[in-house]
């Protein structure tokens, strides 16, 4: 019979494999039954014996309930992945890429991987320019929705190499979760509807995607159940066959054709230029072990992503930065006036330096260095903002010594979209993941693979747009493109003390960095530290902030030169900044999770065990 993409699929009565928890049993199928309500989105969650927090509850359930049965951290947050990829499909999944960072409660070790995408062998140079014209293509909706944007995906490739370094199930048995809830499907609510709404052109320029996400030429409704069994279907062959089913075979020879002939519409007016990936790009595709960056800040060690991220640099230099003043003696606004200037320094210093370390030399290392940062702590003024763009440091000649300010800088054109989405992780035994993924672009490249239920990301408009042999994020074949993802994980004394991450493009970085300052230094609770109104100094001249932010603050930072503005993004009317997660380890095991209580709909956070572990058993 027909499937009905998107809506309903109209079961034969045969015998079929069902997924009942984390197994299967052989069952007589029945027609899909209605989604179960979403459990409760409660923000903050207090207690003992493992935690998970995501944006979405019925993924930070599937995750919490990986751990009740014996799983770890690992297997708990590629549960959770997977979830996300089923109910936030426009945020992050199997066609998408992301960084993984993980904490070794038995070596202690803090350890990442690198699941970025990359550049098809074939990529030009000129990728972005059209040629009927000679100019780059309108970013958007043009250069995103397209072929040309889609990278060689990578989360794929990071849960099973993430779940053979530190799990303890098998990628079947922690993808068979997500595989039941996109059979039996999902409670469609306003944030999934909207984010439909605003990607209606661009949807129903593919064949494949309107008849999954517009069927009957709109968006689901406020209530409905949306179900999507083609990704239920993929997720069961990669079950049964591991990653090599997506990298090789029927489906990476049908990524490969949507790619390079993507499935238009007859009625659309975009131009969707296709891309040049290849079934030998994705057979080659690997992911990257990379040492983390770590910095020291105020006898805490907090460790990040490195390149191609710029998120573990950045906000590991802003708080380099940050720890030549007392902060403890200031006031909340002269904190915020320098917290905006550290993080303008470092973002001038991302822009100059920051690419893929495997094609460009990344001198982290300098970046990093507490001289380094001495001296670019001597151009704050403790009153007057500094006029931005302010001019990258210069790594190559630094003693730490205050010197003559150097010229202005030139803007960092910075086209990383808002979306992604990410998670946080910690089991009994004291493993700890912090967890970014994404797809780029609310919604990706609006490319859904026929009859395989995910969107391919558009994850190389990461790039920059026009060719610049002196950049270091310039379009390569092969290459990763910079991103801004900022997994964190903070030790003191060698333990976790805080796990936190946030999507949001290059709003990422500062998301983190102030959510470190609202806990570290403003002395705001973990709950409070999260909900609190956000500003993004990304050094640039007007200052991306929160309503509340300037509600609050506007009248006290911009005598000081702070030009704030309301935040609001080039995709969507959204005025929001960041979507985090975060758990924070306090004594005698106890964890305080906890997610967004209303940024993109609120996110959930769970435990399992409200009270005493011990007492739970």
């Amino acid at each position: 019979m027909k499937r009905l993409a998107g809506c309903l699929t109209l079961a034969a009565t045969t015998l079929a494999l069902v997924p009942v928890g984390l197994g299967f049993e052989t069952v007589a199928a029945q027609p899909p039954q209605p989604a179960a309500s979403p459990p409760d989105k409660n923000p903050t969650a207090v207690g003992y014996g493992g935690a998970v927090s995501s944006v979405d509850p019925y993924a930070t359930q599937i995750g919490l309930e990986v751990l009740r049965k014996g799983g770890n951290a690992t297997d708990a947050a590629v549960a959770t992945a997977a979830a996300l990829g089923v109910t936030e499909a426009y945020s992050a999944g199997i066609g998408g890429g992301g960084f993984f960072v993980h904490y070794n409660a038995r070596t202690g070790r803090v350890q990442t991987i690198d699941g970025r995408e990359t550049a098809p062998a074939a990529m030009e140079h000129d990728a972005f320019i059209d040629p009927a014209t000679g100019a780059p293509y309108r970013f958007t909706p043009e250069l995103v929705t397209s072929g040309v944007s889609v990278g060689v995906p990578g989360t794929p490739a990071t849960w099973e190499w993430a779940l053979d370094r530190w799990g303890s199930m098998s990628l079947g048995k922690v993808l068979r979760p997500a595989e039941k809830l996109a059979r039996q499907g999902f409670v469609v609510d306003q944030t999934f509807r909207q984010q439909t709404l605003d990607n209606k052109v661009r949807f129903d320029a593919f064949t494949s995607t309107r008849e999954l996400f517009l069927p009957g030429g709109d968006a689901p409704q406020v209530g409905a159940t949306f179900r999507n069994p083609d990704l239920a279907d993929t997720y069961d062959l990669i079950a049964d066959r591991g990653v090599d089913a997506f990298y090789g075979g029927r489906l990476a020879r049908e990524i490969v054709a949507t790619v390079q002939n993507p499935p238009k519409t007859d009625t659309t007016t975009l131009p969707v230029p296709p891309g040049s990936l290849t079934t030998r790009d994705l057979a080659q595709y690997d992911v990257v072990d990379r040492a983390p960056t770590k910095v020291s800040y105020r006898g805490l060690d907090v460790y990040g992503m490195a390149p191609p991220s710029s998120g573990g640099s950045t906000v590991g230099e802003s708080l380099n930065i940050l720890e030549r003043f007392d902060l403890a003696a200031m006031d909340e606004v002269d904190v915020l006036h320098h917290y905006l200037e550290a993080g303008s320094l470092a973002f001038a210093d991302r822009g100059r330096y920051l690419g893929d370390p495997d094609f460009v030399d990344v001198p982290l290392r300098d970046l990093l260095a507490d001289r380094f940062a001495a001296e670019r702590a001597c151009l704050i003024d403790p009153v007057t903002a500094a006029t931005k763009p302010v001019a990258a440091g210069d790594v190559t000649a630094y003693d730490g010594e205050c010197g003559e300010a150097p010229a202005a800088g030139e803007r960092d054109l910075d086209t990383e979209n808002i979306s992604t989405t990410n998670l946080t992780v910690a089991d009994r035994w004291g493993n700890v993941v912090e967890y970014t993924l994404t797809i780029e672009q609310t919604g990706g490249s609006g490319i859904v693979v026929p009859g395989r239920g995910f969107l391919l990301n558009n994850e190389l408009t990461d790039f920059s747009t026009v060719y610049n042999p002196a950049d270091p994020n310039r379009i390569e074949p092969l290459k990763r493109p910079r991103s801004s993802m900022a997994p964190t994980i903070v030790l003191k004394d060698g333990k976790p003390f805080l796990a936190l991450g946030s999507p949001g493009g290059s709003t990422i970085i500062t998301t983190v960095l102030q959510m470190l300052v609202n806990r570290l230094e403003l002395g705001m609770t973990l709950p409070e530290a999260i909900a609190a109104p956000r500003t993004s100094p990304r050094n640039t001249a007007r200052v991306t902030s929160e309503p509340e932010f300037m509600t609050l603050y506007d009248a006290l930072l911009r005598p000081r030169g702070h030009d704030l503005v309301p935040a609001g993004d080039q995709f969507t009317s959204a005025s929001e900044i960041g979507a985090a997660t975060a758990i924070e380890f306090g004594p005698h095991g106890q964890l305080i999770a906890v997610a967004e209580p209303r940024r993109r709909g609120g996110g959930a956070a769970m435990v399992v065990c409200a009270v005493d572990l011990r007492r739970c058993r």
